[in-house]
């Protein structure tokens, strides 16, 4: 099965049609759901996207649906072994800018042996152990 990560940062690009990549999104996913692609996210980046539209009501029901009532994504839980590799990884790369949410993600990419990001910031390439769907 081809599996692909899921971040905020794609997600946000992707509902929000006034972002500058919003056509290049657009357009990636409407490629990977060719594929029959499955994806898969944590309920911190979908925290992290509901946050973003938190004004917006009609745009924070549509994250749910596409992300929580979508037979194509798999919400992965985040186990106290992943938080405390998480908190392991900040100390290690204090240099990063990455955030906490971001190193969940990277930790539970490596436990599922997920190689795939859909991501549009910088934080996947800082950590450099995946192949950016971009």
């Amino acid at each position: 099965m081809n599996r692909v990560f899921i971040d905020s940062s794609f997600w946000i690009t992707y509902r929000e049609e006034t972002e500058a990549r919003w056509s290049e999104a657009q357009r990636i996913l409407t490629g990977l759901f060719r594929q029959r692609t499955h994806f898969v996210t944590t309920l911190p980046v979908i925290c992290e996207i509901h946050a973003n539209f938190s004004r917006n009501p009609r745009k924070r029901a549509l994250i749910l649906k596409d992300l929580c009532h979508n037979p194509l994504v798999t919400i992965e839980n985040v186990s106290h072994q992943d938080h405390k590799e998480a908190l392991e990884l900040l100390s290690i790369h204090k240099d990063k800018t990455y955030p906490l949410c971001d190193a969940l993600s990277f930790v539970i990419m490596r436990r599922l042996k997920i190689a795939s990001v859909l991501a549009f910031d910088i934080h996947f390439r800082q950590f450099g152990q995946f192949e950016i769907i971009s």
